[in-house]
């Protein structure tokens, strides 16, 4: 492979910009990213241009070992990156999927994990892995310490691929998942006519949790809900379906169509922001979202994540199909739907009790029962 190295004068004519060159076709030349000042003012410049030139053959020798190694499955040295955090960002940052937080939740807590900037990859060795698949266990319930465990795994197992391991260090250590799992509380059909008719000082946090009880959005999707995501009566989310590769289309509730409506004249989708609602942070739209049921009367600990399972329960309870509440929720299968999105309490005890059989009146009960008297 023949590279040569071509000096391109830039507009002003002070610097001189280079670039590598080893044929005429599409993919032959390649930017180096390397300038020298074209008439150097002082010993600093010059100095400059001195490391510029042995950058410039440094950069040179390794495409050219890049070019050696086509199809060897070598790789050479100076494509390993020496800090696995950096790998590691690298890798969410191409792997990232829309609507898919968990591969970005797992950097997030491998470097609260780490507590430190920098880790070479000959540090993680089995027990390293270990050890950071109990701190999510310690830190987290339900699936939540799996999924963000599994996508690590997907990290170390690319690494692998790529040379940094002869041995993946994580292939024997399972994702696991937590044994606690806390049940969220949800709302009831009458507490969401309660909320409807209780007044909100917040009135983006009041109609865009509202929203959410009536399409599933998360969090993190209706903060971002723009006005193109909506197309007459259906609003595109930002999940995307594994098996189409499109995004999940939601046919809209009547109360939704009223608060978009609502939402139009105050926030024009031509106006300087095209979002639909101007909110918070999380932390504090769930302080606002908690007074705003104790002013409805709903004694309850409501999160934003409340309105999701409240959607999927209340259209259980009305006996639709799990596959289609999977569906509605952007599922491919109803695992979750049996597992998370499912009623855990019973609506009204009493009502229930109250369907066993029973004697057609108290004095029935003492003269016919008396093994119940006694």
């Amino acid at each position: 492979m023949n590279i040569t190295i071509t000096a391109v004068p830039s507009r002003n004519k002070e610097k001189i910009w280079y670039t590598f060159e080893w044929g005429k076709g599409p993919g032959q030349r390649k930017a180096a990213k390397v300038f020298s000042y074209a008439k150097p003012k002082n010993q600093v410049e010059k100095n400059h241009n001195k490391q510029a030139q042995l950058l410039l053959i440094t950069k040179k020798s390794q495409l050219i070992l890049e070019s050696q190694a086509t199809g060897t499955g070598f790789i050479p040295a100076h494509r390993y990156q020496h800090n696995f955090l950096d790998y590691y960002a690298d890798y969410v940052k191409n792997n990232s999927r829309r609507g898919n937080r968990h591969l970005e939740g797992s950097l997030k807590h491998f470097k609260t994990f780490l507590a430190k900037d920098f880790l070479a990859p000959i540090d993680i060795t089995e027990n390293f892995c270990t050890r950071f698949r109990q701190y999510l266990l310690d830190r987290f319930n339900g699936d939540t310490p799996a999924n963000y465990f599994s996508r690590f795994k997907n990290v170390l197992k690319a690494a692998t691929k790529e040379g940094y391991y002869r041995i993946n260090p994580v292939e024997d250590v399972k994702a696991k998942s937590g044994k606690k799992r806390k049940l969220k509380e949800h709302l009831e059909a009458h507490e969401y006519i309660q909320l409807l008719k209780t007044p909100c000082y917040h009135q983006d946090i009041r109609e865009a949790f509202i929203l959410s009880c009536y399409t599933a959005l998360r969090w993190c999707d209706v903060r971002q809900l723009d006005w193109v995501d909506i197309k007459g009566d259906q609003l595109k989310t930002r999940i995307i379906q594994e098996k189409t590769g499109e995004p999940l289309i939601i046919t809209l509730h009547p109360i939704s169509k009223v608060i978009l409506e609502k939402r139009k004249a105050i926030r024009p989708p031509e106006s300087t922001s095209s979002k639909v609602f101007k909110l918070p942070s999380h932390d504090g739209a769930n302080k606002i979202l908690g007074q705003w049921c104790q002013a409805a009367g709903i004694h309850k600990h409501i999160t934003w994540h409340c309105a999701r399972l409240s959607f999927s329960i209340l259209l259980q309870d009305a006996s639709v199909d799990d596959a289609t509440v999977a569906l509605l929720l952007g599922h491919t299968t109803t695992k979750y739907v049996h597992q998370t999105y499912k009623r855990h309490r019973p609506k009204d005890q009493s009502a229930n009790i109250q369907k066993l059989p029973d004697f057609p009146s108290q004095q029935g009960l003492n003269v016919d029962c008396p093994a119940i008297n006694n």
